[in-house]
């Protein structure tokens, strides 16, 4: 069991720690992840395929993060009022850093770099 060090220092290097893809994450460097006109200021999208769920907790600011709750592993919900929800156990997460605000989930969604290229939400 990793400890929330384990996990941020996953999150760091963005290696998936919670679903051992670590190639898979890395093979999304460089590309358009989503774009800007479908995440919505407060909300986000969810990407299933990718297992990664992209925020926009401000104007013009956009987060991404594993879709995997840091808890047991249950894939997260779409952001809605800066909030990442996890329906398997209640968890919940802030849209604008990853942190863990209600358990049980203590440890944060791992964290993509992510940047905005013209209209795409490109992974850095």
């Amino acid at each position: 069991m990793l400890g929330a060090a384990g996990v941020a220092a996953c999150g760091l290097a963005l290696a998936g720690c919670g679903t051992g893809d670590a190639k898979a994450q890395q093979s999304i460097k460089g590309k358009v992840i989503a774009k800007t006109a479908d995440v919505p200021v407060g909300g986000g999208k969810l990407i299933e395929d990718l297992k990664i769920v992209v925020a926009q907790p401000t104007q013009g600011v956009y987060k991404a993060y594993s879709a995997i709750c840091t808890h047991k592993g249950c894939a997260v919900s779409t952001p809605k009022d800066n909030v990442i929800r996890c329906a398997c156990h209640g968890s919940e997460f802030a849209a604008d850093s990853g942190t863990a605000t209600k358990g049980p989930a203590t440890a944060p969604l791992i964290a993509f770099h992510v940047k905005v290229e013209g209209d795409g939400i490109v992974v850095v």
